[in-house]
């Protein structure tokens, strides 16, 4: 009996996010989706065009729904711990922050001097140098900055803090450089030739710099940016199907 309520407050949860979904969707060209005003109830259009265009635009939604419902509990997952990273901050502090991740950086740092070649201790290096920065950045905007702040640059900066110097020792470091290498350069040349052709910014890019070293840590702290974006995107829209911040 008590999985099969668990089962049913699971379905009725999915549900009721769906739902909210759906109505923000229908909320961006119709009025009175979400909430249905108290005497008039929920609006619906009176005409036949209307009605034609009210059930094609619910129809649209329907797919938009099923594609971001997937990204909209990622959005619920990242703010539960983003909201653990908050508590964080505020325990120690923006110093704090930076401390203690000039310590852990520093200390990989120190660890790839032994274990890496000299091209593969300075990227590290370079990383954790980075990282770092971005980490007071990160608890600098989460703590002062609003929404648009927080998406546009904590989350970047989180995601380089946290993933950047781990990903680039891992190129240097025996079977997983050899094998993450050649795919970072096919995926480096996949970018230049499809994202960054614009404008001939790609072969300015190619000029001005070999994947090698230092570059690696250039081409996944631009991975990085946009990787931040959506998740910070991800969490905006998690509000959409749990407003009460509930996960």
């Amino acid at each position: 009996m008590a999985a099969g309520s668990a089962r049913g407050g699971f379905v009725d949860g999915v549900r009721i996010d769906l739902r909210r979904l759906h109505d923000t969707w229908m909320e961006l060209v119709f009025p009175r989706q979400r909430e249905a005003h108290s005497v008039l109830g929920r609006w619906t259009p009176n005409t036949t065009s209307g009605r034609i265009g009210y059930r094609a635009w619910s129809a649209v939604g329907v797919l938009m729904v099923a594609i971001l419902y997937p990204l909209a509990l990622l959005g619920v997952v990242t703010r539960f711990y983003s909201r653990r990273i908050d508590t964080l901050i505020a325990g120690i502090g923006i110093l704090g922050v930076v401390l203690v991740a000039a310590v852990v950086w520093g200390t990989l740092t120190i660890v790839a001097h032994f274990q890496l070649s000299w091209g593969g201790f300075l990227a590290v290096a370079a990383a954790g140098s980075v990282a770092t920065v971005s980490a007071g950045i990160a608890a600098v905007c989460t703590r002062y900055g609003g929404r648009g702040l927080t998406i546009a640059v904590a989350y970047p900066a989180a995601m380089t803090a946290i993933f950047l110097p781990p990903i680039v020792a891992a190129f240097f470091s025996g079977v997983v450089g050899e094998t993450i290498f050649p795919r970072s350069e096919s995926l480096a040349e996949w970018l230049l030739d499809n994202v960054l052709y614009v404008g001939g910014l790609n072969e300015e890019i190619r000029d001005a710099f070999d994947l090698e070293g230092f570059a690696y840590v250039l081409m996944w702290l631009g991975i990085s940016i946009p990787l931040g974006w959506l998740l910070g995107i991800v969490v905006s829209l998690a509000g959409v199907i749990r407003p009460g911040g509930s996960s």
